[in-house]
């Protein structure tokens, strides 16, 4: 098969399992669990996972590169899950994902002004398809936002962090291994947000839901970080960081088809109609 080929049915999937994780989170919050340890746990354990496939080198060659992978473990660690997961507790599950939604026009104009990347009509176009597709599934035949500046701002704030962190890696996949920079910046995301753990309290989780505290805290961390950063790394490095960004346009249709499945939550013609409306802009925008 392709390379290019597979890996984009690589990011189709992790965009697929990162969908799920927004119910995830949800039903760890719901469980007494908060953003920041949720955010710890998940980091600490990927790390280990990353650490014992890839031991060798312990540093980057450069202090450049190093500061580089510092800020990689900033923007596309605990800076961005802190800010989403605490955008959780304070607005929708929709408006989150429909904000995130803004990353990959951010990567877009990002690329363009730092690595002076001419931005084609096509992509432009793809982009416009693609947030009104997602429009549609968010706003799902209803005008009612349930606007929260508070929560809605901090999701804006991780949408510019992941764009960066995609800015980060197109740098950094030129020098270092894939699964070098993965380990660094889980280790970094979860140093980083040790160091703010010293002003929030220790969660209460609910003690009659272990097993399903359990369960999500291992698919966050096994499956949604471990797994899939070395897949969606690997894809920047293959695919480039505008054409990998653009497949967060499919995370609201995977989030709400999740919480029909997981939650009860009912699937409508309007999810149906915005999800083939994605579909299009995203081929338009990745097609060579």
């Amino acid at each position: 098969m392709n390379q290019r080929i597979l890996y984009n049915l690589l990011v189709i999937l992790t965009i697929s399992v990162w969908g799920v994780t927004f119910v995830s989170t949800k039903i760890l919050l719901f469980h007494g669990m908060t953003p920041l340890w949720i955010f710890i746990i998940r980091f600490a354990i990927a790390y280990l996972c990353t650490l014992m496939l890839c031991h060798g080198k312990l540093w980057a060659d450069s202090a450049k590169d190093e500061l580089c992978l510092i800020a990689s473990g900033l923007t596309g660690g605990s800076l961005y899950f802190i800010a989403e997961n605490s955008a959780l507790k304070l607005t929708f599950a929709s408006n989150v994902s429909l904000i995130i939604c803004a990353t990959p026009v951010l990567t877009l104009f990002l690329c363009s002004i730092f690595y002076k990347q001419r931005i084609r009509f096509r992509e432009l176009a793809g982009s416009f398809i693609a947030i009104c597709g997602v429009s549609i599934v968010i706003l799902n035949g209803s005008l009612n936002f349930g606007i929260n500046p508070a929560g809605d701002i901090l999701v804006l704030i991780a949408a510019l962090c992941w764009a960066v962190y995609c800015l980060l890696l197109k740098h950094l996949n030129i020098r270092y291994s894939n699964l070098f920079i993965t380990r660094k910046v889980f280790f970094y995301g979860f140093v980083s947000s040790l160091l703010w753990s010293v002003f929030e309290p220790l969660p209460q989780p609910d003690s009659g839901a272990i097993a399903s505290i359990v369960f999500n805290l291992l698919f966050l961390s096994i499956v949604a970080s471990f797994l899939c950063f070395i897949i969606w790394n690997k894809a920047v490095q293959v695919l480039g960081p505008e054409k990998t960004a653009n497949y967060i346009y499919f995370t609201p249709v995977i989030t709400i088809i999740s919480s029909s499945l997981i939650l009860g939550e009912p699937v409508t013609l309007w999810l149906l109609a915005g999800g083939c409306i994605i579909i299009a802009g995203v081929y338009l925008t990745t097609k060579n």
